[in-house]
């Protein structure tokens, strides 16, 4: 077995999703946005999925919504979600929260996967946050649920070659996920 390795960088996701992903999905992933977006190719064009920085959560975090998305919605800027900006209320925060479970629970997994550390992000500092433990709750147990039932094709992919380049082991260990895993 592999030595375990730790993500040296964004940019080394980059590389390693272009090889599991490009030639079949021409979609680039690709760091430096202020702010994440999808943008869908157009004729020659490539998909993609832009995420803040050069930040490896963001990074892992926008696949996730990528692996979510299905063939339509991959043809619109941003999936075509609802998103209400930082300065939720309760109920808006409430439903970000429904929303976010199943992609946060993706990049929960692909975290463990490269050995990443995972926090959910509530992502609404100016407004009403909420209580983080329910909803770290049901990140955990979506997650573990996901693994238990099967991943999608492509979240199963990704997975394995995270899984493969960062840990030297494509065969995702559910014990993983708690190794990963910090509470607020």
């Amino acid at each position: 077995m592999t030595a375990l390795r730790s993500v040296s960088g964004a940019h080394e996701l980059e590389q390693l999703f272009a090889k599991t992903f490009f030639d079949q999905y021409r979609t680039v992933l690709q760091g430096g946005a202020a702010e994440p977006e999808y943008r869908p190719g157009t004729g020659n064009r490539p998909s993609y999925i832009y995420y803040t920085r050069d930040y490896v959560r963001s990074a892992l975090h926008e696949t996730a919504h990528w692996c979510v998305a299905g063939p339509i919605r991959r043809t619109l800027v941003d999936f075509g979600y609802w998103y209400a900006p930082d300065g939720r209320d309760n109920a808006q925060q409430a439903e970000f929260e429904k929303m976010e479970v199943y992609p946060q629970a993706l990049e929960l997994i692909f975290s463990a996967a490269c050995n990443q550390r995972f926090r959910v992000s509530l992502d609404n500092l100016t407004g009403e946050a909420g209580h983080a433990q329910p909803f770290e709750a049901a990140v955990l147990a979506r997650a573990e649920t996901l693994l238990a039932n099967g991943l999608s094709e492509r979240a199963a992919q990704w997975t394995s070659a995270l899984a493969t380049h960062y840990r030297g082991c494509g065969d995702f260990q559910p014990a993983w996920l708690r190794d990963v895993f910090t509470a607020w």
